[in-house]
């Protein structure tokens, strides 16, 4: 495994030892993924409580921002510490850290079940309100998929967004996803109708870019359930 470096050096680097996802690194000229300590875990409390999206609206299918502080806080916390915890090869949730110089602004998921013979993936995200209209969606995006598809050896990725959700259309849009359905969700006791997005390798290829860099995934493959 290459070095440990970014943010929280010293910590993510004796982390990497005994869980060596903490050694994985994805970075692109404007930002970089990687989990997050739980330092960056508190950094990015205090994120959520300066506001994720318009209270108007809910862009999410599990509204956990609607849920009142100190509550909030507790479940965000317990949510992070439980996707490290529930961690297998064949059941796993890379929740990333999205840093922008050096400090963490959102998170960027890519998850995945029964990777080794699906090899396929879901995404998930959000950033701060200080920091959308940026394009830091699309590049976190865009690196998550990097990992998904040259990293990994992904052959499909799939996203969603709720019918008001502009900002997640536009990026799955500039992205190259295609369609791939839609449902009906509850959401703050109405039904909104979910998009379904899907991207394959072939589309993928298309607009791959060589501006983004893994680093540290030779060291934690098997831990993605692949060789």
């Amino acid at each position: 495994m290459s070095e440990v470096g970014g943010p929280g050096g010293e910590m993510r680097a004796g982390l990497a030892r005994y869980f060596p996802p903490f050694g994985l690194r994805v970075v692109t000229p404007r930002l970089m993924l990687a989990l997050p300590t739980d330092e960056d875990l508190l950094a990015l409390v205090e994120v959520t409580n300066a506001g994720v999206h318009d209270p108007a609206s809910m862009p999410f299918l599990v509204p956990w921002t609607d849920t009142p502080a100190p509550r909030r806080q507790f479940d965000s916390l317990t949510h992070w510490w439980g996707v490290r915890a529930h961690w297998s090869a064949t059941n796993w949730n890379w929740a990333a850290a999205v840093y922008v110089d050096g400090h963490p602004i959102g998170v960027q998921s890519v998850f995945a079940h029964d990777f080794a013979a699906r090899r396929q993936v879901g995404t998930a995200s959000w950033i701060g309100l200080a920091h959308q209209g940026q394009g830091f969606g699309q590049e976190m995006r865009s690196a998550a998929l990097q990992l998904a598809f040259e990293g990994l050896g992904a052959i499909m990725a799939h996203s969603g967004y709720l019918e008001h959700n502009a900002a997640s259309r536009r990026v799955s849009s500039a992205l190259g996803y295609r369609a791939n359905g839609t449902s009906l969700e509850p959401v703050r006791g109405a039904l909104v109708r979910q998009h379904n997005v899907v991207l394959e390798r072939d589309a993928w290829e298309v607009r791959r870019r060589d501006d983004v860099v893994i680093e540290g995934l030779d060291g934690c493959r098997s831990y993605f359930g692949v060789p």
